[in-house]
């Protein structure tokens, strides 16, 4: 479990600086141009990787069901999603949000047991949890709104 915590902690990290980089490219080339960066490198590294550790095993997809393919087409709407995100609401709030509609889709779709997962039920104890994310979200942007508007005051 521990490992497991450190991993999701690393992923976290690596996500938040790489959707920074991502909104810097962006600036410079547009939504496609870091998308197809981002992806085409991404792309690029893990084969290289991939083949170093997996050899020719890397692509042994038996028995993979045909839908799972489509994580790729996903990953072009995230990076756009999130460059464009960031772009207008700056990346704290847009990654807050998007953290908070990652868990909320997460729980949903446990709960449910869509896409091949197991169907955890659902308790009060998640929806609560949830909610107090949202309310923390709500808290933070309310609360940098009034300090902005104080500084832009005095300055």
């Amino acid at each position: 479990m521990i490992l497991g915590i450190v991993f999701a902690i690393i992923a976290g990290s690596l996500v938040s600086m790489q959707n920074i980089f991502n909104s810097k490219v962006n600036e410079h080339g547009g939504t496609w141009t870091t998308t197809s960066l981002v992806l085409g490198l991404g792309f690029l590294s893990s084969l290289i990787i991939g083949l170093i550790f997996e050899g020719k095993y890397l692509f042994n997809l038996e028995n993979m069901e045909p839908w799972y393919w489509f994580a790729g087409i996903i990953g072009v709407g995230v990076v756009t999603c999130v460059v464009q995100g960031i772009r207008h609401l700056g990346p704290t709030y847009a990654i807050s949000i998007i953290l908070t509609s990652q868990l909320g889709v997460a729980l949903l779709l446990d709960s449910l047991g869509w896409l091949g997962l197991d169907k955890v039920p659902f308790t009060s104890k998640q929806l609560i949890g949830v909610l107090v994310i949202v309310c923390g979200i709500i808290v933070f942007k309310i609360g940098g709104k009034s300090e902005n508007q104080e500084l832009a005051k005095t300055n």
